[in-house]
């Protein structure tokens, strides 16, 4: 069993401080231990894993080796599962308990696939689920595990309804609670509604981490001045600058550096799709659009981006003293047990076997099926041509809508 950290004295110590946690966001594809090295190393103070579908994680040791990996230093860390019962939730949470420092039950997502399957923002219609889910985890779970939970905004004027939600949930015994300050249905154009930031963080007792529209170190303190939230998460922001939470403006050379050392030593455990992705992400404020569109489009070779990153960027004029020669822990092999989950499911099942071979949309999700929304609107600004049109004129990939150029890829 790793180490682990108490994430209640993480909030703890930043407030004895005055100041808040630094965290990075659950985004699908990209959240993984590559990526959480790369933003520790510039500040971050907290990382989720991506978005781990539940029932996969407890059915499947393929998708456990495809959505979790970690290793001796990836601490703090949160799992975040998607989940829309009990028995799902608590056994994930048990089969990952070794190797992280929470869990997080995802109730944000706005993505058609997960709202048609109960998963994400559906999950907000029944607030009672959500607090049985999280109940039943932190009667299960060590005091000092963390049990957390990531809303939206339940209206964007009638403030007491989400307050109302948020004490409900406070009532399980949960850690923290992050919220997103949107509702689920608000483009990313709409501001955050940072007024009911502050009312729900004045109206619950327990830490409040606040999410949406930071893309700057000057961003997360101002919504930490404004809501008196206990953390600052961002998403796209960090995505486009992993050194964001240092006080950089934009990604440094160096930062670009640092990544391409983190992959090469990764080797064949970072796919082609999460290393090319995040080149593509970080340096867009460092090459020009059509070096950028070369970039998106290279063959899916990693030697050819590595090549190409070396080529256009000067990275061998870059002084890198944290990052340079540096030599990250290997992997743990992690174990799982799957046998509470087969005895729950028997139970529920009245004795029959259950089917773990049954289809549904969260089982069968695949992130690293199709480039991505995110990825795809990025191409879309550099190529006109490339989305197509859905029936009503709107530019949509995978069935998820553009929002304002940008898209609905995790709840950001």
């Amino acid at each position: 069993m790793k180490e682990k950290t108490n994430i209640r004295d993480l909030f703890s110590y930043a407030a004895e401080r005055n100041t808040f946690l630094k965290i990075c966001a659950p985004m699908v594809r990209y959240s993984k231990l590559e990526f959480r090295h790369l933003v520790r190393s510039y500040g971050t103070d907290l990382a989720f894993t991506s978005m781990i579908m539940a029932d996969s994680f407890c059915k499947s040791e393929k998708a456990r080796l495809n959505e979790f990996t970690t290793n001796e230093e990836d601490t703090p860390l949160i799992a975040q599962f998607a989940a829309n019962n009990t028995i799902d939730f608590l056994s994930a949470s048990e089969m990952v308990y070794p190797y992280v420092d929470g869990v997080d039950l995802n109730c944000g997502c706005p993505q058609r696939w997960a709202m048609a399957e109960g998963y994400g923002s559906a999950l907000l219609k029944t607030p009672e689920l959500i607090a049985d889910m999280l109940g039943t985890v932190r009667r299960n779970m060590p005091s000092t595990f963390s049990v957390s939970v990531k809303v939206r905004l339940l209206s964007s004027t009638d403030h007491k309804r989400t307050i109302d939600m948020c004490r409900q949930l406070e009532a399980t015994g949960i850690t923290f609670l992050t919220v997103h300050g949107r509702t689920a249905p608000e483009m990313t154009k709409v501001p955050v509604h940072k007024d009911a930031l502050q009312e729900i963080k004045q109206s619950i007792g327990i830490p409040m981490v606040a999410n949406g529209d930071i893309f700057t170190l000057d961003d997360a303190e101002q919504m930490y001045l404004q809501t008196k939230c206990d953390g600052v998460m961002t998403a796209r922001g960090i995505l486009s600058n992993p050194a964001l939470f240092a006080g950089h403006s934009s990604t440094p050379v160096e930062c670009v550096k640092r990544w391409l050392n983190i992959c090469q030593q990764a080797d064949t455990d970072i796919t082609y799709q999460c290393m090319h992705h995040h080149f593509s992400f970080m340096t867009e404020s460092l090459l020009t659009k059509r070096l950028r569109y070369e970039l998106n489009n290279l063959s899916k070779e990693k030697q050819k981006v590595y090549e190409f990153i070396q080529t256009h960027l000067p990275l061998d004029g870059v002084i890198d003293d944290v990052g340079s020669g540096r030599q990250y822990p290997e992997k743990i092999s992690c174990t799982y047990s799957e046998r509470n989950y087969r005895e729950r499911t028997t139970v529920v099942n009245g004795g029959r076997k259950d089917d773990s071979t049954a289809a549904s949309a969260g089982s069968l999700y695949d992130p690293e099926a199709s480039e991505g929304n995110f990825f795809q609107s990025k191409r879309v600004e550099l190529d006109a041509t490339t989305p197509a049109l859905d029936g009503d004129g709107e530019s949509t990939v995978d069935g998820v809508d553009f929002m304002d150029g940008s898209s609905i890829l995790f709840d950001e």
